[in-house]
């Protein structure tokens, strides 16, 4: 399995979880898990995915990740697991 840590920060505004899961769904991401909450007016939202079965390349959903939290007023970071796991040992 090849994982993904998915962060998505930002002021709440309607959408944005379809937003994310659409594009994933139509590379064949598979979600996971979610957790998302909101505090006050701010978003934030952790997901794990399964990329290895995507129909794109891990570059491709990094950047159009990147992309879409552009376009929709929000911060969306991707990382592979081995990645975020290394960065965040104690």
């Amino acid at each position: 399995m090849d994982k993904v840590i998915i962060t998505v920060v930002g002021k709440d505004t309607v959408g944005i979880i379809a937003k994310v899961c659409t594009y994933l769904s139509e590379k064949n991401v598979n979600v996971m898990d979610i957790s998302q909450t909101i505090v006050q007016e701010y978003f934030n939202m952790m997901m794990i995915a399964d990329i290895s079965k995507a129909t794109v390349p891990y570059e491709e959903i990094y950047t159009c990740l990147g992309q879409i939290g552009e376009e929709i007023g929000v911060v969306i970071k991707c990382q592979r697991e081995e990645i975020f796991t290394k960065m965040h040992r104690i």
